[in-house]
């Protein structure tokens, strides 16, 4: 059973990546869309466990105040990361989604990085610099998820 999750800052290239894997034939969920996160901010714990018991090998990208609570259910928990210049242009040059174009976001990605990205670190089975080309990031995501059936 390979389940992985894939969580960082806006900017690190969650969805990117996620994007690539799925590309590859991975089965992928971007926990952004689709009501996977409530009003709060936090994953809807009773869907996310009913996903996590019933889907045997799964790309999972989010960054939610609650997904700690769900680590020990994840073979993997890696975390994507890169200077904050590079998420603040990033997220300035989005046509995908209007998060981060604002000064007032922007600020918000910057707090963000201080207060909460220690916090994702912790928790992390492994970091990935985001700076790395989306090939090679799909490509250490695809050896967790290899690795992980191995075992």
């Amino acid at each position: 059973m390979s389940l992985v999750l894939i969580t960082g800052m806006s900017g690190t290239g969650k969805t990117t990546v996620l994007i690539e894997l799925s590309r590859r034939g991975y089965r992928t969920l971007d926990t952004d869309y689709d009501g996977w996160v409530l009003p709060d901010g936090t994953w809807d714990e009773s869907r996310m466990s009913d996903l996590l018991s019933s889907e045997p090998s799964l790309v999972i990208s989010g960054t939610v105040e609650n997904q700690g609570r769900f680590y020990d259910r994840f073979t993997a928990v890696a975390l994507l990361s890169a200077p904050i210049e590079v998420l603040i242009e990033r997220v300035s040059g989005r046509t995908n989604n209007p998060y981060g174009t604002s000064n007032t976001d922007q600020c918000s990605i910057r707090q963000y990085v201080l207060e909460i990205e220690p916090l994702l670190r912790a928790g992390a089975t492994v970091e990935l610099d985001g700076r790395r080309t989306v090939a090679e990031l799909a490509d250490a995501i695809g050896r967790l998820m290899t690795a992980s059936d191995q075992t």
